[in-house]
């Protein structure tokens, strides 16, 4: 059963994409006008997406369900899978008593909301994010904050919105390696041109968060720190995307903004400690003093997650985890049976990457610290049953909408919005941005946006004259922030942050925040294409004929050996520094 896309089935585009609009204003009316849950919102656009698809769009019954289908096993793995080994990770180190510990860390530091936003949910969530992505950073930042004392709106909203910046380089720049092999532009230049486009926002992002959680006349207060943290940030950005490529700049810059503020608060503090409303001010129990060893006892679950990570995003190490633990099957009755726009079939194979899949990183790193921070594996398991209980919800929403992602993708309804704004000509690079937007917020991903329309993009920019670096650049950059209102993100933040049911307040708090920075790139956007036009690099386009690559097993090996003798070696430095001074302190700070 072979059936052909058709884009612009009323032979009037902009009548098209009226119509195939309407699945994603449905999600925007149930969730800020009738304040409807996620899961029932997903389920329900879905559902019209797939009526739309058919009766409209003239795709195959058989062909719906079963693209919606694989959309869903999808959103359940690798997606629910990282976010499920996320919070697990989060309430082990919580039910261990260690997250105290952490909590007195980080009131040393600083007790100031406005200070520990900056470093969680900004920094230490652009870290996250360029290690692992796919929901990882707002799941255990929102978490973290959560437990820390923050109001939870405050704090899944925080970190939805933090998680803007790094977007386009997460995941060791994944984004952009796909936006590069499906348009044949090195992934250098879009690099460069993604690195002269967010570190601008990066600098404003901190301003932003805080006078969103405090106001204006409090965010001054602290505008020395703001300072501090975004322009060591943006600055680590733009150099590690300029001239080190897209792998590094959210790890890099994520720890050298950490490190700057910290170090800055060393010699500077604010006048006063804000705190959210009707919030007791911060007890800190000056009797209790925590030896190095404990503290990095407490963090060593989120130390052994930066360590595995950082190894699942090496190559030589996928490769040989892809070679023994993973299986790959072409999906039942869907597979090259559509046919896209560019008369290319569409594939639709399912890897079941079990090993080298980050969520099974971050699940091998709560493993490996139950011994470490004292919780037994009985009771671990317990925690992980409770942890699928908490989240069973989100994994609904989750799979509901990559099931909605993938239905609109092969039935051609996203394809008809982009090309009733690659219609705009002259205009189009002020729209590109949105097309990245719109692909992130169907998808929550922004890998997967620049899969769907960076050829696109790149075709579209050709046609009017523009370099299209700028427009596949601008589906990267408006992409990111596309990602703090896509439902995945949406359902993930509201499980973190123990918002579940309550995932239309979440979407509301955001959805603006948005539209705002989305209209700030699309400006930037089309000055670069004509008024700066001398900012854009200078490029040779990749060669369509790839050489094939033997993938080198022996590196692989070597890699994973010396990260299983820093695992031991770590782990045995944390059970080494466990005394009974140690055990009897903690003992008598839990019972308290």
């Amino acid at each position: 059963m072979n059936w052909i896309q058709v884009i612009d089935p009323f032979n009037n585009i902009a009548l098209s994409a009226l119509v195939a609009v309407i699945p994603i204003l449905f999600i925007f009316w149930a969730l800020i006008i009738k304040k409807m849950k996620g899961y029932k919102a997903s389920l329900l656009a879905t559902a019209i997406a797939i009526l739309i698809a058919i009766l409209v769009y003239g795709m195959p019954v058989k062909l719906a369900l079963l693209s919606t289908a694989n959309g869903a096993l999808y959103g359940l793995f690798p997606i629910c899978w990282i976010v499920i080994t996320a919070v697990f990770l989060f309430n082990i180190t919580v039910e261990s008593g260690q997250f105290e510990i952490i909590k007195h860390f980080m009131a040393s530091i600083t007790s100031d909301r406005r200070l520990q936003a900056l470093l969680i949910a900004f920094s230490f969530g652009s870290f996250l994010e360029g290690t692992a992505g796919f929901g990882a950073p707002v799941a255990i930042t929102a978490a973290m904050l959560v437990g820390l004392g923050f109001n939870p709106l405050y704090a899944a909203g925080i970190c939805l919105i933090a998680n803007t910046a790094p977007v386009a380089f997460g995941a060791i720049g994944i984004p952009i390696t796909v936006a590069s092999q499906v348009t044949s532009i090195p992934e250098m230049a879009i690099s460069q041109m993604v690195g002269r486009t967010l570190p601008i926002l990066s600098v404003l992002l901190p301003f932003y968060l805080v006078m969103l959680m405090s106001g204006y006349k409090k965010t001054m207060e602290v505008f020395p720190a703001i300072l501090v943290s975004g322009i060591s940030f943006a600055f680590i950005q733009w150099f590690s995307s300029n001239y080190l490529g897209p792998a590094l700049p959210d790890v890099i810059a994520g720890i050298g903004s950490i490190v700057c503020l910290i170090v800055f608060l060393k010699f500077w503090k604010p006048k006063t400690t804000w705190r959210f409303a009707n919030e007791p001010a911060p007890v800190i129990n000056t009797d209790i003093s925590y030896s190095a060893g404990q503290i990095i006892r407490a963090w060593s679950p989120f130390i052994l997650l930066t360590i595995m990570i950082i190894a699942w995003g090496m190559a030589p190490i996928k490769e040989v985890y892809n070679a023994v633990g993973q299986f790959t099957f072409e999906f039942p009755g869907l597979h090259n049976e559509v046919t896209d726009w560019s008369g290319a079939p569409i594939a639709h194979i399912f890897k079941f990457n079990y090993l080298s899949a980050s969520g099974t990183a971050i699940l091998l790193s709560g493993i490996i610290s139950i011994p470490l921070i004292g919780l037994s594996f009985g009771r671990a398991f317990e925690i992980f049953l409770s942890t699928l209980d908490q989240l069973k919800f989100p994994v609904v929403t989750i799979a509901s909408v990559l099931g909605f992602a993938y239905i609109v993708n092969d039935s051609g309804i996203t394809i008809t919005m982009a090309e009733a704004l690659a219609n705009t000509g002259f205009m189009f690079p002020f729209f590109a941005p949105i097309l990245g937007w719109l692909g992130v917020f169907i998808t929550g991903s922004d890998t997967s946006a620049n899969a769907l329309f960076g050829k696109l993009q790149a075709a579209t920019a050709t046609s009017i004259g523009v370099d299209p670096v700028v427009t596949v650049a601008a589906n990267v950059s408006g992409g990111v922030v596309g990602k703090m209102i896509s439902p995945q993100s949406i359902a993930v933040a509201a499980a973190a942050g123990q918002l579940v049911g309550k995932e239309s307040e979440l979407f509301r708090f955001t959805v603006k925040h948005s539209f705002y920075m989305l209209i700030f790139i699309c400006v930037i956007v089309l000055a670069q294409a004509y008024a700066f036009s001398w900012i854009i690099p200078t490029y040779e386009m990749i060669s369509t004929k790839a050489a094939a690559v033997t993938p080198d097993f022996t590196k692989g090996y070597t890699y994973l050996t010396v990260l299983l003798v820093v695992l031991i070696a770590f782990s045995a430095t944390i059970l080494f520094m466990r005394d009974t001074r140690t055990e009897d302190q903690e003992r008598q700070i839990l019972s308290k």
